[in-house]
């Protein structure tokens, strides 16, 4: 059978890489290669249209197994089996216990509690826990960060009085100070050597972890993927570093810190920055000389983006979140939580959380995720994106340390400033549509309504009310903009209806049609296509019929030079007039009067505001 394989493929000889070359210019006629093909990522780093063995021979990353250092191929030899993990806010104990046992039959087996400081009691977390065999379930909490050893105290007290075996016993805190600065702008720096005694009172749970890299809040800030992974690295390394220098061996230190990561849309990105990430965390944890390769793999759980996640059109967050959370099962992660559909405007429901739980689910037993490990490895492509971040990543990690550790970064506010500038230029990307958000800045819902749908804002209950002493990353939602702008018309006196005067050439007409209806459809107005006038006093006439406040004339760039000034005289203010495109004319069109033209160059954002403002609104 091999050697019929083997003359098989012997018939097929490999295309050189400048064959391949010549084909695509020949496919090009002439087009620019790096202008057409090269994909310039917002990572600082070109991606080419293909790649062959010989590249991915150059690389270190295939080097490796899985379960072996660096880890880039996974923790795991055997599976790909992740935890299924489900937030819980339990302000009330027997009401988040009852939750708890019900998602513990549905498929979840990683309880993530949220718990305010001020409910922390023995009685409190008895009532918790109630039912629920902790030896087989992963036990999360989340609380003040000034309150968590009291509960380190208290469910350490819980085990042993059940008897439970503490290497059995799995779970963490989400003890993070840095990312409440971070957030917050609080100064927390006396908060950290907590670290210390958090990991001496877990010492006897080597599957526990206290100290949480949070870095998933930049993720949420708009962060691009390798300025996540280069501060997640620094972060974790800042906690590295205070521990072994308060006198925790670095093997303990290292089996302490968990990473909690974000997952963006960027499908095979992805993939790659949890493989970077693992290369990146055993070589940095590797320069502490832990006496067991084990000591340098990193724990990550993984949780879906709510930074891309939508208020209209909101089902379509189950599409972002499916995709990601593909992403982060394929590379290997320790667990994942997928953010609720509905989590951007409302408090998850059963039914948005039970969908966010199948959605794992499916994963795992449909498609079968959990039983192949590093199914990316090989690929010419994720191999290099896998080297490529890390490179990009590792000049961020070791600018960081350059000038002092993340902690010193923070105050500085250089974190902050960068994280917030990559945001800012996310929104002004989303304005143009150069970033698009399907249904809301591309492809809207042109008849929905928010139906009194808010965006949720995000409320700490620990209660702290410091002055901020840093500055703080920005957390505005990428749709949030064109969000505000759509429930300010939907909640005006009246919505503004457009009316497409469609006339001349079909094509051009049609296709200049659905672009306007898109894109006043942006902000809520009411949109109107048509089948095409003859004249476009036909066509005006019909508009004022139909009350529209908004007049877009629709057709090829030759033919505005005719219709557009007498359209428009001829609609004699009696409303707003625009034209679609961008003609040649257009400088004699507003030599005539008209001043509105929408087209793939304009600002969408400002443009809808601006219209918003003719209108009154």
């Amino acid at each position: 059978m091999s050697n019929n394989k083997e003359k098989l493929f012997s018939e097929f000889k490999a295309p050189t890489r400048q064959e391949w070359l010549d084909k695509i210019e020949k496919d090009l006629k002439g087009a620019d290669f790096n202008k057409r093909l090269v994909w310039r990522t917002n990572e600082g780093f070109n991606v080419q249209p293909f790649y062959l063995k010989e590249d991915v021979e150059k690389l270190k990353t295939p080097e490796s197994l899985p379960g072996e250092f660096p880890f880039v191929r996974g923790n795991k030899k055997n599976s790909n089996e992740w935890y299924v993990r489900q937030e819980i806010e339990a302000t009330d104990a027997k009401e988040a216990n009852a939750k708890a046992l019900d998602i513990l039959n549905r498929g979840v087996d990683s309880l993530s509690f949220h718990i305010h400081g001020k409910d922390i009691s023995k009685e409190f977390v008895e009532t918790l826990l109630q039912g629920i065999e902790c030896e087989i379930v992963e036990l999360n909490f989340n609380t003040c960060k000034r309150s968590t050893l009291e509960l380190a105290e208290i469910l350490k007290a819980y085990f042993e009085q059940k008897g439970y075996d503490k290497k059995k016993i799995t779970g963490s805190f989400d003890w993070d100070p840095m990312e409440k600065m971070l957030r917050k702008g609080n100064d927390l720096t006396a908060v950290l050597p907590i670290a210390k005694n958090l990991v001496e009172a877990m010492k006897e749970y080597p599957n526990f972890r206290t100290v949480a890299v949070n870095a998933v809040s930049l993720n949420n800030s708009g962060a691009y993927i390798v300025q996540e992974l280069g501060y997640a690295l620094a972060w974790g390394n800042e906690y590295m570093n205070q521990l072994v220098e308060a006198g925790i061996d670095a093997d303990t230190a290292a089996n302490n810190i968990k990473f909690n990561l974000g997952i963006s849309e960027n499908f095979f990105m992805e993939m790659a920055k949890f493989r970077a990430a693992r290369m990146l965390w055993a070589e940095i944890v590797k320069q502490y000389a832990p006496k067991e390769d084990a000591s340098c793999m990193m724990c990550v759980n993984a949780e879906t983006s709510k930074y891309n996640m939508t208020l209209f059109d909101s089902y379509v967050n189950l599409l972002r979140s499916q995709t990601e959370a593909m992403s982060a099962a394929l590379a290997g992660v320790h667990s994942i939580q997928v953010t609720p559909f509905d989590a951007v405007y409302e408090t998850p429901n059963e039914f948005s959380e039970r969908i966010a739980r199948n959605q794992q689910l499916l994963l795992k037993e449909e498609s079968h995720f959990d039983k192949v490990v590093d199914p990316g490895a090989g690929s010419y492509f994720i191999e290099e994106l896998t080297t490529s971040l890390a490179n990009e990543g590792w000049k961020i990690f070791l600018n960081i340390e350059e000038n002092g550790g993340f902690l010193e970064a923070i105050k500085k506010g250089t974190v902050q400033d960068d994280i917030n500038a990559t945001n800012q230029k996310r929104h002004d990307a989303a304005a143009k549509r150069k970033e698009f958000i399907l249904g809301t800045n591309q492809f809207p819902n042109f008849t929905e309504k928010s139906e009194g749908k808010l965006p949720r804002e995000c409320k700490c209950g620990c209660g702290n009310k410091e002055e901020k002493a840093f500055k703080t990353i920005e957390t505005t939602r990428l749709a949030a903009d064109f969000e505000d702008l759509r429930i300010k018309v939907e909640n005006s006196k009246k919505v503004p209806t457009a009316f497409m005067l469609t006339i001349g050439n079909l094509a051009m007409r049609q296709a200049r049609a659905q672009f306007s209806c898109n894109f006043l459809a942006c902000a809520g107005y009411k949109v109107m296509d048509n089948l095409g006038f003859k004249t476009v006093e036909e066509g005006v006439d019909a508009a004022l019929k139909a009350g529209a406040d908004i007049v877009v004339l629709c057709s090829s760039d030759d033919e505005y030079a005719e219709y557009a000034v007498p359209a428009f005289k001829y609609l004699d203010n009696r409303a707003m007039f625009v034209v679609a495109g961008a003609p040649a004319c257009m400088e004699e069109l507003k030599a005539a009067g008209i001043e509105n033209f929408v087209h793939v160059k304009c600002n969408v954002l400002e443009t809808l505001k601006e219209y918003n403002e003719k209108l009154g609104i």
